[in-house]
């Protein structure tokens, strides 16, 4: 870039307002022929009384900018949100993170979601996809996109065509392009993202998402492969998170897996937006030494334990200090992937 760049990283993605209802919910588990189910089961025709409830803010835009400013990062987030009173808590949450606002605001309503119980530490969730749907790149000041990196979440709708102009924009100004799509954008298949990803840089899938892209089941496609498969359709990184057995990290060269210590799990929402974040972060942070991956790797996982230890997708996000402090007291396991 000609110029230095105003920001380390945009995050570009959807922007929400979380409630979190406690409720006294039941689980069942259906059995069919070739498919295992597990339901949340409520009364049908009854009042149900919530316990406690609880509002944040969340989306994948605004998780990742908090864990990116409170790391030490110059940060911006891009999105549209709504005109609303939502719309507001979102600002003043940014401001308060100290996250340059650089988007839009629409006519349409802030996402909204409704988060249920964790039941055998999993969630449901009730998603309203409003105003984060609707970014406009004729809106946007394009002025404002200069950084080191850009980092998309999942964009759907009419954003989703801002994001391919993004996408091109990125590339002309030399921005590094992270990118953290999701099992809806993952159904397309790899064929139809293969013009996205030959402009990415890094790649996080979770290990559900990648099985959607690569239309497998279960584990019937190895990790290795489908690094394989994913480094060829352009990314120069590839991660593929397996939730409690931990992330595979891929360079072209050698995968690392990084295997995390077993925590007490309160609410697993934002746990995937921590580590993609917070190994981009570390790339940055990191980015003189020897190990960088593998420090970025145990960076992420310390992040995501951490948020899943809580209610709220950002409540114990952690500082560069907090996190290191934590790292060095419990080194995460990060070592070379033996298929």
């Amino acid at each position: 870039m000609a110029k230095k760049p105003l920001y380390d990283v945009i995050t570009c993605g959807s922007a929400t307002v979380d409630a979190f209802a406690k409720t006294k919910a039941d689980l069942i588990t259906i059995n069919l022929a070739d498919l295992k189910r597990e339901l949340i089961v409520y009364p049908s025709g009854s009042k149900i009384m919530i316990k406690d409830l609880e509002f944040q803010t969340g989306g994948g835009g605004t998780n990742t900018a908090v864990a990116f400013s409170r790391l030490g990062l110059k940060t911006a987030y891009l999105g549209n949100i709504g005109a609303d009173a939502n719309g507001d808590r979102i600002i003043n949450m940014l401001k308060r993170e100290k996250i340059d606002f650089i988007g839009t605001k629409g006519k349409e309503m802030t996402n909204y979601s409704i988060i249920l119980d964790s039941v055998k530490q999993d969630r449901t969730i009730l998603a309203y996809k409003g105003a984060s749907m609707h970014l406009l790149y004729r809106k946007i000041d394009i002025s404002k996109v200069n950084s080191r990196w850009i980092y998309f979440s999942s964009l759907l709708g009419r954003s989703y065509l801002s994001f391919k102009k993004l996408l091109d924009l990125a590339s002309k100004r030399d921005i590094k392009v992270a990118f953290n799509p999701s099992s809806y954008l993952a159904s397309s298949g790899l064929k139809r993202l293969s013009p996205i990803l030959k402009k990415v840089h890094l790649l996080v899938f979770n290990r559900e998402e990648a099985n959607i892209l690569f239309n497998v089941k279960n584990e019937s496609m190895s990790i290795k492969e489908m690094m394989k498969r994913l480094h060829l359709a352009g990314p120069k990184i590839v991660i593929i998170t397996d939730g409690g057995k931990g992330a595979y990290c891929s360079d072209g060269k050698n995968i690392l897996h990084a295997i995390p210590s077993k925590v007490k799990i309160v609410e697993t929402t934002g746990a995937g937006d921590a580590f993609a974040s917070s190994f981009l972060a570390g790339m940055m942070m990191y980015e003189k030494r020897l190990d960088a991956i593998k420090r970025s790797l145990s960076l992420a996982v310390t992040n995501a334990a951490s948020v899943i230890g809580s209610y709220g997708a950002k409540n114990i996000l952690l500082s560069r200090r907090a996190a290191e402090k934590k790292m060095n007291k419990n080194p995460v396991k990060v070592q070379r992937f033996k298929p």
